[in-house]
């Protein structure tokens, strides 16, 4: 079976799994074509392309790009973008340099809580340039801490939690500007995330699209099947590409794997050709 997985995470932001062993586990799990969608970095792509060769993998350029819309955070990914293109990648860099300003004030907080940690720890934990809370997260479970990325995000790091702290980012507008202007397709990523106060999901929709969004994920690992009906309706209701794929991260999300998510995930390698079209690929 072809299998397509749109959003996989590499050591370049906050995966655990170099790009050559992502490529590795998707010729395992018997994919074709897949998206490298490290957060606000694309240094990866490079090594999953030379890997993926060989497995005779396509490998499209991608990214998930942070953005804020009130006190809740919308993911935007990028792909067929131009990911040597100059300004786009200095963009990226303003948004990991506010994770680097950020970062040493969450480990302040967490060591008033009396969790002995130091950022240095950290930062050799994460072993690139992208340093985010996933990576703190990691080091609260070495130090058992917590079991879990998903408690030590509960406990304290995600917002509203004693060691939050916000961070500059973008508008979702904005965001999609960025891909745009480097030839890419913007996709709202994993709806079911998102944080509605009040106005519905298709109403954000309508403004995202308006400012150039071109598809949603509607294939998700956490979504359930009534959820992927629902945002399957919405993007056929308003014109948009439909994408897909796991998340995966490895040892944050154990529970997700590439290619299948939870086990049960399967991305229609048909919506690859759409995406193509948009981007004038075919």
């Amino acid at each position: 079976m072809n299998r397509l997985d749109l959003h996989l995470h590499t050591t370049h932001s906050d995966g655990s799994h170099t790009p050559s062993e992502v490529i590795g586990l998707a010729h395992q799990a018997g994919v074709t074509a897949l998206a490298i969608t490290d957060h606000d970095i694309m240094t990866g792509i490079a090594e999953a392309i030379t890997a993926a060769e060989p497995c005779g993998i396509e490998v499209i350029p991608g990214v998930e790009v942070s953005s804020i819309s009130g006190r809740s955070e919308l993911h935007i990914l990028g792909y067929f973008l131009n990911w040597h293109d100059s300004v786009l990648n200095e963009r990226f860099k303003t948004l990991r340099d506010s994770r680097h300003r950020r970062n040493p004030q969450i480990i302040e907080r967490l060591q008033s809580l009396g969790i002995d940690i130091t950022y240095e720890e950290v930062r050799a934990l994460a072993g690139s340039d992208s340093v985010g809370r996933p990576h703190i997260a990691r080091a609260l479970m070495d130090k058992q801490v917590v079991s879990s990325a998903k408690e030590a995000f509960d406990r304290f790091l995600a917002d509203g939690k004693p060691a939050y702290v916000p961070r500059d980012l973008p508008s979702p507008a904005e965001a999609i500007q960025w891909i745009k202007a480097a030839g890419g397709l913007a996709v709202l990523a994993h709806p079911t995330w998102v944080k509605l106060a009040d106005r519905s999901l298709i109403e954000l929709l309508r403004d995202l699209k308006s400012a150039g969004l071109d598809g949603v994920e509607v294939y998700y690992s956490t979504h359930a099947a009534r959820q992927t009906r629902e945002y399957l309706s919405l993007a056929q209701q308003l014109g948009l590409l439909v994408t897909g794929g796991s998340d995966f991260h490895g040892l944050t999300k154990p529970d997700i794997d590439v290619g299948i998510g939870k086990g049960t995930l399967h991305v229609p390698i048909s919506l690859l050709t759409k995406m193509k079209a948009a981007v004038g690929r075919i």
